[in-house]
């Protein structure tokens, strides 16, 4: 195994089938149906820490891992991910108005989410056998697998390893590292999307603290493969290009509230990838034409020229999600519609809410679709050093 290769997913919600679509793709190439899993190093965070955690779990077998993903994605339900029915919804509701309307009088702080992701939980002890991670480990079938989570109590961005005996370890500012075995409960942890899913609750060699979703702090995705030694990354990401050369819409209407968390979800689950990214492309720059010498702007790390390869989805994501709207259930739908004036003014919102087979199903023919397209591109960037 290439331990120079890492592979980087970040976060989206129900986008991550998209990322599931483009590693179906790639488990398809011949040579790692012959050779194996190509990632020695994988970081994952939110729904890409759900989409690595398994590729860790099943990293023996990669090829048939990726279709088993991909499969999971197709079939999902909104009841898989959190509690979709009357009573839940209606308790929920009535906790948020009393919070909202009585807590100065009565005691608020009784409301701690939008959704119950409670089934989530259950459905990846289901279907992610996280002892394999472990055994993968011995085995050689990985190197390390590292999951980001955001600790509420602190603020400060914790990174979950679990890797070979022996792999790096850092702490930096407001930045936490801990070696430790991975669980379902981490993976949760990395997934619960602010104010949409409750914080899950860790016991950490550093003590007890609630968590949530890793994006929100980790504001370089690929750094944690870069320290564990990755020199040649694949990043999927769930923001297409064409988003960063459309036209700028007008609208002189206030924005609703649905808009300003599509708005905030988006800088926090996409926009830091492409940041990232063009930020390494910068330092390469600078160090081919020997404007950077050996020793980088922190003291005593060598700076060396890394390769990224980014797959991202070839269309809008949120343009998808809006034609698929009506398959939420009814009094999701009407919540997250009472956010906003209409269907396009929730579609970024809902696009990371839609966990419906309709919509993961197309999104996962997009990712192969794209993964298609660049496969021989893909194939030489995994397999020439």
């Amino acid at each position: 195994m290439d331990k120079s290769l890492g592979l980087v997913m970040t976060g989206g919600g129900a986008r991550g089938a998209y990322q599931a679509g483009v590693l179906e793709r790639i488990g398809e190439i011949q040579r790692i149906r012959a050779q194996g899993n190509p990632f020695a190093i994988i970081g994952g965070t939110s729904a890409g820490a759900i989409n690595g955690g398994a590729l860790a779990a099943g990293s023996y077998d990669f090829a048939s891992t990726t279709e088993t993903l991909a499969r999971l994605w197709s079939n999902l339900k909104p009841s898989d991910v959190f509690r979709c029915d009357v009573l839940t919804q209606a308790q929920n509701s009535l906790t948020w108005i009393m919070d909202l309307s009585f807590g100065g009088i009565a005691g608020g702080g009784n409301a701690h989410s939008l959704l119950d992701a409670a089934p989530l939980n259950h459905f990846l002890k289901k279907h992610l056998d996280c002892d394999r991670i472990e055994a993968n480990i011995k085995g050689g079938f990985l190197y390390a697998l590292a999951v980001s989570a955001t600790n509420y109590n602190s603020g400060k961005s914790y990174l979950f390893i679990q890797g070979k005996k022996g792999h790096p370890m850092w702490n930096r500012s407001r930045r936490v590292t801990l070696a430790t075995r991975i669980t379902v409960d981490h993976i949760c942890a990395s997934a619960a999307i602010p104010l949409v899913f409750r914080p899950v609750k860790l016991q950490t060699a550093l003590g007890t603290a609630f968590f949530g979703d890793g994006c929100i702090r980790l504001q370089q995705p690929l750094s944690p493969v870069v320290r564990l030694g990755a020199k040649r990354i694949v990043a999927i990401g769930a923001r297409g290009e064409s988003l960063e050369h459309q036209e700028e819409a007008t609208d002189h209407r206030d924005p609703s509230l649905a808009q300003i968390m599509g708005v905030l979800f988006n800088v926090m689950f996409l926009d830091h990838l492409a940041t990232d990214i063009e930020h390494l492309e910068r330092l390469n720059q600078l160090l081919s034409d020997g404007h950077i010498g050996q020793q980088g702007t922190e003291a005593c790390e060598k700076m060396r020229p890394l390769k990224v390869l980014a797959l991202t989805p070839s269309v809008n994501l949120s343009q998808v999600a809006e034609v698929h709207q009506k398959d939420m259930p009814y009094l999701i739908q009407y919540f997250i519609n009472s956010l906003g004036r209409d269907a396009a003014s929730c579609a970024d919102l809902m696009s990371y809410l839609l966990f419906t087979s309709k919509y993961t199903k197309e999104l996962i023919e997009i990712g192969y679709g794209d993964a298609d397209k660049r496969i021989d591109e893909i194939e030489s960037f995994l397999y020439t050093a």
